[in-house]
């Protein structure tokens, strides 16, 4: 959709409707970039261009926008105006046990990296219980901010037992995959693993290593991976932008074991 559709056309709103005028404005313009009409990056109406067209109140644009937000199919630059997102990164949630490097890479990402910290620190009780360590127990903690195509894209930290990967410290791990690593140096093999995803809203340091606003919707990953003896090999906790990612999942039916 261009500028000019969406301004010229004036019967989006049907106000004999009881669906609310914010609603019918949000699924027009959702409409509009799922049919390809307004491409990403394309810089949509101003609040006060939309209001006037359809003669409704700034506060039902507002809502209608926020919504297109919240699912990430609109971003709004400061001083800039709002504008059509970029399609989301499609991640593998738990069908495959590749890293985020080596998953990115297949889907034809170019993967760069910002090593934060890589040091020794003692086990935290979140990080103990995920590892079954004692509490204080030393790990390494590798904490990245991986970007996709020079984009920031995911905040992540990872914590390994020293005692499995004892040189792990000293790795240059900035641009390849950890998993990689550890099976061809230290023969280390990820047999099986558990993640975990929830939402948080962006801090002030998150917000600004992400070039997001403060509050912007984040999608948590929390993932334990095992050695095929049982024993906890990582755990990890990523903090992937909710406005340029989703999981896929694949499922599988099991046959019945009653006849």
């Amino acid at each position: 959709m261009s500028k000019e559709h969406i301004l010229n056309d004036t019967m989006i709103i049907n106000k004999e409707s009881p669906i609310p005028y914010y609603y019918q404005l949000k699924m027009y313009i959702k409409g509009e970039i799922d049919a390809g009409k307004l491409e990403p990056q394309q810089k949509i109406p101003s609040e006060a261009e939309l209001c006037g067209r359809f003669d409704i109140s700034r506060t039902v644009v507002r809502q209608a926008i926020k919504d297109l937000q919240n699912e990430g199919y609109l971003n709004t630059e400061k001083g800039k105006g709002t504008f059509v997102a970029r399609p989301k990164i499609v991640g593998g949630l738990v069908q495959s046990l590749t890293g985020f490097y080596e998953d990115m890479v297949k889907r034809g990402f170019k993967v760069s990296t910002e090593i934060i910290r890589q040091e020794l620190e003692g086990a935290s009780q979140k990080v103990a219980g995920a590892l079954r360590i004692s509490v204080g127990t030393s790990v390494v903690v590798i904490t990245r901010l991986r970007k996709l195509n020079g984009e920031p894209s995911v905040f992540v930290s990872t914590y390994i037992p020293e005692d499995l990967c004892p040189d792990l410290l000293h790795e240059d791990i900035k641009d390849q995959s950890l998993y990689t690593i550890l099976e061809n140096k230290y023969g280390i093999t990820i047999h099986k693993g558990h993640r975990y995803i929830g939402v948080s809203l962006a801090n002030e340091y998150e917000a600004q290593l992400l070039h997001i606003e403060v509050g912007s919707p984040l999608i948590e990953l929390d993932s334990t991976s095992y050695l095929e003896d049982g024993r906890p090999l990582e755990y990890f906790h990523a903090l992937h932008r909710g406005d340029r990612t989703k999981f896929e999942v694949e499922l599988f039916r099991l046959k019945s074991l009653v006849k």
